[in-house]
């Protein structure tokens, strides 16, 4: 299907006689594949005749259906591991969790061992990725149109406005170049990495603890304690200035208020949609002691939380801006997110409505203690002589002596 809906953009533009040139060239390579005789050659003359107007169109044309094909077979292996959870190449958690049991493991043993996880993973910068993120962001929309299509139970106008929608983003793809022409700034690198978060992580990381909880539940009858966060996320764009001497504070300054501003804004998507779910009028004396009087005393106490959010936002941009920014109700600390949002889980529970805790929530409060206020941890990578320098101006200054003359004993 991809590759026909491609044809149809090269059809339209740059036209007819390009398509049957690229179909005729097409048709060479797989016979030459089949090792049919005479095919070499006859491809060999197909491209040696193509002016210089023509290569580009061409050659694009075959790197789309490459990067189509790709997505295909992609989406082909996620559906077949779907349908076949025993092709998995990754033991379930369930199944690890009673393998260390029976290998005499205790219950307690396990469940302390995984609340008390510490596993961080750091984006790193790819100057030499020269796929846009543009084009990733087109890709990952057509995976989502084929996800969609496998639904057994589109009526037909819907399964024609998906079609329509995969053919538009495969005409955008074919009009769009797919290099990028200028080097990206550690500034771009950055914000690539909060894309991933923004697009994959934000909505995967709650999803994976909600499976580890459910899984540690059944294996040691105990599940992940509300303030565990076993997965970190870190990222040394921005911050990794060992041999990159464009990364200076400046640009570390940038990115950390870049990473305060879309944290405040993920948070706020996320209050804003809590505030529409917890319409309930039950709530404990702790929350009602927090909310006052409100018949909705969830909705007063995260209508606070959002107000502080809207203004934590604000911060940043002027503070990115340079602009003189108010500080008054700015959340600093993260336990002035996590706070609420505990307070809120405590109260549903105290009344009897856990299951609903367990919702939004709850997966809320494990992204308030994944990703936090920062978004992320930025590691600061520095040259050793620069951090030698620094520790000697301290070291001269307290009068102890000349740190960069001292032996490793000293």
């Amino acid at each position: 299907m991809l590759g026909e809906l491609l044809g149809q953009s090269i059809r339209r533009h740059p036209g007819q006689d390009c398509f049957e040139r690229i179909e005729e060239i097409r048709a060479a390579a797989k016979s030459d594949r089949r090792q049919e005789s005479g095919s070499g050659q006859r491809l060999v003359n197909l491209l040696g005749k193509l002016s210089d107007d023509e290569l580009l169109p061409v050659t694009r044309a075959f790197n789309q259906f490459l990067n189509l094909a790709n997505l295909a077979e992609q989406y082909h292996g996620i559906r077949r591991r779907r349908d076949h959870p025993s092709d998995l190449m990754v033991e379930p958690l369930d199944g690890v969790f009673e393998r260390l049991k029976n290998s005499g493991v205790s219950s307690d043993a396990l469940h302390k061992c995984v609340a008390d996880l510490r596993v961080e993973f750091v984006l790193t910068a790819h100057p030499t990725e020269v796929a846009r993120r543009t084009m990733i962001m087109k890709y990952d929309d057509m995976s989502e149109c084929l996800a969609r299509l496998d639904h057994d139970d589109l009526l037909p106008a819907e399964r024609e406005t998906i079609i329509e929608r995969l053919s538009r983003l495969v005409a955008e793809a074919w009009h769009t170049d797919e290099i990028r022409h200028e080097r990206p700034t550690a500034v771009d690198e950055a914000k690539w990495g909060f894309a991933v978060i923004e697009n994959s992580l934000w909505q995967a990381l709650p999803r994976f603890l909600d499976n580890l909880d459910r899984s540690l539940q059944d294996a040691t009858g105990k599940g992940l304690p509300l303030q565990a966060s076993p997965v970190r996320i870190a990222s040394w764009m921005g911050g990794d200035r060992d041999g990159n001497p464009n990364v200076t504070h400046q640009v570390t300054r940038k990115v950390f208020l870049l990473g305060r501003w879309m944290a405040a804004d993920l948070f706020l998507r996320d209050i804003q949609s809590l505030r529409a779910e917890l319409s309930m009028w039950q709530g404990s004396d702790e929350l009602r002691a927090l909310a006052g009087d409100s018949r909705e005393p969830y909705r007063q106490v995260l209508a606070e939380l959002r107000d502080k959010l809207i203004r934590t936002r604000d911060w940043a941009e002027a503070s990115l801006n340079n602009e003189p920014a108010e500080t008054t109700g700015i959340l600093f600390e993260n336990e002035s997110l996590t706070a609420p949002l505990e307070l809120c889980y405590r109260s549903l529970v105290e009344c009897g409505l856990e299951h609903i805790a367990k919702g939004g929530l709850l997966d809320s409060i494990r992204r308030a203690h994944t990703f936090g206020l920062p978004l992320i941890r930025l590691d600061i990578r520095q040259e050793a002589t620069r951090h030698a320098e620094a520790v000697a101006e301290m070291v001269e200054y307290l009068g102890l002596g000349d740190y960069l003359s001292w032996g490793e004993d000293e």
